[in-house]
């Protein structure tokens, strides 16, 4: 899909492939039922990465490339990921923010020409539900089920959501509110809080 046309839509769907060296997800302009349209990105993320970095293509042949993000340090839990076009030119930039992670995933968002836009998870009490999985023994190696949300807000107005849908397979609605904002941008973010949660 040209860019120009990416830029007018407001809904997509994300679902991760399971297969097993990597991580891999598809992006899907919502189709006016509910359902997966078009496929406008395909990820590939490889699975124990020290410095991550994340590659979208226009489809799954991964002949064309999209966008991708990558990380400024290594095994930095507080890193930025710099996003870049298929031309290598940057989109913006993504980060978590540590402190306010400890007890609700916290992301910034930053677009050349507009405020910063964060994100924070919706629901604390599965917030903390989530941490407590991740602690129990053999439980990390199995997907979290429960539903999780994103609300990202810029100058006080909602931008975007990401929201997790019940299942074990991590499956995700984005809905852009802002117009201004760069869609390779909100995926690359989307795909982000699903690859990167853990670190």
């Amino acid at each position: 899909m040209e860019i120009a046309k990416l830029q007018t839509q407001t809904r997509f769907l994300v679902r991760q492939r399971l297969r097993l060296m990597v991580n891999q997800y598809e992006v899907h302009v919502e189709a006016p039922d509910g359902s997966e349209g078009p496929l406008v990105a395909f990820a590939q993320q490889k699975r124990m990465a020290f410095k991550e970095q994340v590659t979208l293509y226009s489809d799954d042949t991964k002949a064309h490339p999209l966008l991708g993000f990558k990380a400024r340090k290594r095994i930095d839990l507080a890193s930025a990921y710099d996003v870049t076009g298929a031309d290598g030119q940057p989109i913006g930039v993504f980060r978590k923010d540590f402190k306010k992670s400890l007890l609700a995933s916290t992301w910034h968002l930053e677009q050349p020409g507009m405020e910063v836009t964060t994100g924070s998870e919706r629901n604390k009490f599965v917030a903390i539900l989530r941490r407590v999985w991740n602690v129990i023994p053999y439980a990390e190696n199995l997907p979290f089920a429960w539903p999780y949300h994103f609300d990202f807000r810029v100058g006080g107005q909602g931008a975007f959501s990401v929201e997790k849908k019940f299942g074990f397979r991590d499956r995700y609605v984005v809905d852009v509110k802002d117009p201004r904002l760069d869609r390779r941008l909100v995926i690359a973010q989307a795909i982000g809080l699903d690859a990167l949660q853990s670190r």
